[in-house]
């Protein structure tokens, strides 16, 4: 009697290429392989990184993004999507052609639009064109602070602020933003928490785990998204998502297996 193997979720991947595979497309498909999705990927740019920095990068054109996009969409139906760097206004308003013809429900933006080296990911025409075009779109965004700051204009400090830069996101019509280290808020709260805000029109939840003081921690944005898309694929909840990505995170950069010479990717 033969056994009946059930289709795993497909995770689609929009992003860049990180040749040293700590972050980008290689570090999406890992964790969407991690949870047992079957991950496809779109490459937007060719970046020349390891972990010591980012020293340039080679942008492919809006339509390679969008045949490399259709051209998997037509064989495979995408149970989840997830977006990293889109360098240009021209592919980001290719995105969002892509999601709505498609049809796209579960979209998870992580704006990258500057790398821990201080590398500009991402020019002011393509970050308008972002929150315009793309965010309307999104079940979930994912910023860090500094992301956060950047997309806004506010300079976060407080919790009042957090809370600010969080509804002006909300505004755009993302109906989920997670707001990433919550640890650096000036509060009264342990800061050896390493605490993330998941903000909704139905109000915030806080995530917490073990801050882990470490050089460890190359591609944890990508990863930490990625994981929320799979578990969307798998039919979670995003609270839930949001939850089992972190706890996720968390070990990968426990077991890190530091390499190179600067921030060491996670073990994922």
């Amino acid at each position: 009697m033969s056994q009946i193997i059930e289709k795993p979720p497909v995770c689609m991947t929009i992003a860049g290429l990180d040749p040293s595979g700590g972050a980008g497309v290689v570090a999406d498909v890992s964790a969407f392989s991690r949870f047992g999705c079957f991950p496809s990927m779109v490459i937007t740019s060719v970046t020349f990184q390891n972990t010591t920095g980012v020293f340039g990068a080679d942008n492919l054109s809006a339509e390679s993004v969008q045949r490399q996009a259709d051209a998997v969409f037509d064989d495979y139906e995408i149970a989840a999507l997830k977006t990293g760097m889109l360098p240009t206004a021209e592919i980001i308003k290719t995105v969002a052609d892509l999601v709505k013809r498609r049809s796209v429900e579960n979209f998870v933006i992580d704006p990258v639009v500057r790398s821990t080296s201080g590398y500009d990911l991402i020019d002011d025409d393509a970050l308008r064109a972002l929150v315009a075009e793309l965010f309307p779109l999104a079940l979930i965004a994912t910023p860090n602070l500094a992301e956060a700051e950047r997309i806004t204009g506010i300079s976060i400090e407080t919790p009042s602020d957090l809370e600010r830069a969080a509804a002006a996101m909300l505004e755009t019509g993302v109906r989920y933003v997670l707001i990433k280290g919550g640890h650096r808020i000036k509060t009264d709260v342990d800061s050896d928490i390493a605490r993330d805000h998941l903000f909704s029109r139905a109000g915030t939840q806080a995530f917490e785990a073990e801050f882990i003081e470490t050089t460890a921690t190359h591609g944890t944005g990508c990863v930490l998204s990625a994981a929320i898309t799979a578990n969307l694929a798998l039919g979670h909840s995003v609270e839930n998502s949001v939850r089992t990505a972190k706890e996720f995170v968390t070990n990968a950069i426990r077991n890190a297996p530091m390499l190179g010479h600067g921030h060491s990717p996670i073990g994922i």
